[in-house]
């Protein structure tokens, strides 16, 4: 029987006391421990054989230990660092984390925090190389450019996830707003199945008309209805030893739920018209942008339908809430496009990326995609800037219509102002610093009330500018030009 490897640690410190006391401590734990005292033997050691972890101390006799960090980080990405950090140091050891470490302990340290610290250290270690390694697998399909992309923690989740539940028969639901790429979760739980080599059925519940739905499922015999000229198998048949990909499955029919619980529950259906009972062997995966508790709750979609789709869940989280994904996904789609037709190799600008970071993205992964591909087109082989990016000057009139109405809202809950002065015309007026019709006296009013409201997302955000934007709901660069209006700087 295989015994599991040996962590091996790469301890650096300029004090010998600390190197022994940690050596003596690690060896017990079962770790093979390694030692340095200065930033060059660090890199040296790390030269020599990689270890699984660098446990460093930040500050170093011979350089600086940040500039060590950004060395290991750049020549060996995927090493794990933690650092270590005098007492009051956190800010030091945050830059740290900031450049590529992944996690620091402050000194003195208690024994159980270090050892707490560097487990979680190994299992963020391990989850990467699982999603490393389904990546790879991914990537040997055909669909190799339609591959889930993300690094993000909420999809490292996903990632093993899919690595768990694709070798079981388990039904599974996939929730996420629209946009958010829940048919390739579908299709990547479909390649890493032992049902691979098979037909991946999809249907889009939510483009079917009702009166269809049930012959599109099921399929019908000849004769069934009129203009029903042959038979035709449904998309149960043809996914008959594959998966079965049933697409905004909250739209299905009231009336239509009673049977697909029978196919799901049995194996088994009759054609439209038919008598014959058919038996299919099918794995199914649904998907929804609904809350189908909720339309349980409202009597619209059935209890045990909901519990027999519902064995694993899968949430695909929306891009807003993933953001340090967006310069790999843009990467991806770059890449993407210069394989279609006519297209010409083009890279992005930094500030053109620091837009996108900044958007919200209501229609997640798709609109990101979309903008990139339009991206790319504009910018005929050139960078991308800014000015390719499809935000413009309606981004931020719809910036500053959203603060308008979000002052509007705070306005009726503090009692200020009639119903008259809080027409949208009004609104939008005072949102571009115009007088509009409403009158200097409650342009005022507006403008302390917008000015509160800002200080309370600065204030709520710790000072940190691009959380408040967030917060508000606006482009940053509206934010900065209201900060400095208002003398909140």
């Amino acid at each position: 029987m295989s015994e599991t490897p040996q962590r091996s640690v790469l301890v650096v410190d300029d004090e010998a006391d600390i190197r022994t006391l940690l050596t003596e401590l690690l060896r017990e734990e079962g770790y093979a421990v390694r030692t340095a005292g200065t930033g060059a033997d660090a890199i040296a050691e790390v030269g020599k054989e990689l270890p699984d972890l660098v446990m460093m101390d930040i500050k170093l006799p011979d350089q600086d230990g940040i500039a060590v960090l950004k060395q290991l980080k750049r020549e060996h990405p995927d090493l794990e660092v933690m650092v270590m950090t005098a007492f009051g140091g956190s800010s030091t050891a945050i830059k740290a984390m900031e450049h590529g470490a992944y996690d620091y302990v402050t000194k003195p340290f208690e024994v159980d925090d270090l050892l707490v610290t560097m487990k979680r250290v190994f299992e963020h270690a391990d989850m990467s190389h699982e999603v490393s390694a389904l990546r790879l697998e991914l990537g040997k399909s055909a669909a190799e450019r339609e591959r889930i992309v993300g690094s993000s923690k909420p999809m490292l989740e996903v990632f093993k996830l899919i690595g768990k539940v694709a070798p079981s028969e388990a039904t599974v639901l996939i929730t996420g707003e629209s946009g958010t790429g829940k048919e390739l979760v579908a299709k990547a739980l479909h390649e890493q199945s032992s049902r691979k080599t098979e037909p991946f059925i999809k249907i889009n519940c939510a483009a079917i008309p009702k009166t269809l739905m049930e012959s599109e499922m099921f399929g019908y015999e000849k004769g069934a209805f009129t203009g029903a000229t042959s038979s035709k198998p449904g998309r149960f048949e043809l996914a008959d030893g594959g998966t079965l990909f049933l697409d905004e499955i909250g739209e299905i029919p009231v009336e239509m739920q009673v049977k697909l619980l029978r196919a799901i529950q049995e194996s088994e259906f009759e054609r439209v018209g038919g008598i014959k009972t058919i038996k299919v062997n099918v794995r199914l995966v649904t998907a929804t942008n609904r809350n189908l508790a909720d339309e349980v709750e409202k009597g619209k979609f059935r209890e045990d339908l909901y519990y027999r789709l519902n064995v694993i869940h899968c949430h695909m989280p929306p891009l807003r809430e993933r953001k340090e994904d967006i310069p790999l996904l843009v990467e991806h789609f770059l890449v993407k496009f210069r394989h279609a037709p006519g297209s010409i190799p083009t890279s992005i600008s930094e500030e053109a990326l620091q837009r996108l970071m900044e958007y919200d993205w209501p229609g997640n992964v798709r609109e990101l995609e979309n903008a990139v591909e339009r991206a790319v087109v504009l910018s005929r082989g050139n960078p991308i800037t800014v000015e390719h990016l499809p935000f413009g000057d309606r981004r931020e009139a719809r910036d500053r219509i959203r603060l308008a109405e979000r002052r509007n809202r705070l306005e009726e809950e503090d009692g200020f102002g009639s119903e008259d002065e809080l027409e949208a015309d009004g609104a939008v007026d005072a949102a571009n610093g115009t007088n509009g019709t409403t009158g200097g006296s409650f342009k005022d009013r507006v403008g302390k009330l917008e000015k509160q409201l800002i200080r309370e997302a600065l204030d709520k955000a710790g000072g940190n500018r691009t959380k408040a934007a967030e917060e508000l709901g606006i482009y940053r660069r509206l934010l900065y030009a209201k900060i400095k209006e208002y003398g909140l700087e």
